[in-house]
């Protein structure tokens, strides 16, 4: 499985996402899969790829967490938690995505 992360510089999430779905991945134990981080400088790159603002959690070149916007502005990204809006997804919420990609 390929995991990267899509991000812009201004977003202060996407370092934990990558802690985060590190921490997936070994729940899963799967700690070997290297993730990948890439940095979106302009609307250009952000067209050329699936993202839906920073951080897009992609799975084998899939969002992990679709839908069904894309963007080409480069924004921060929100997920629904178990509290309402946050930034990055929980690892519980990684892991399902994970399980539910493979």
């Amino acid at each position: 499985m390929r995991v990267e992360i899509l991000h812009i510089d201004e977003c202060p999430n996407w370092v934990e996402a990558g802690t985060r779905v590190r921490a997936a991945l070994a729940e899963l134990g799967c700690g070997d899969v290297e993730v990948t981080y890439r940095l979106l400088t302009d609307s250009v790159q952000a067209a050329a790829v699936p993202f839906a603002g920073s951080p897009t959690i992609l799975l084998d070149g899939v969002d992990a967490f679709p839908s069904g916007g894309r963007t080409f502005a480069l924004a921060c990204r929100v997920y629904l938690g178990e509290t309402g809006f946050v930034g990055v997804p929980s690892v519980a919420q990684l892991v399902e995505a994970i399980k539910g990609h493979t």
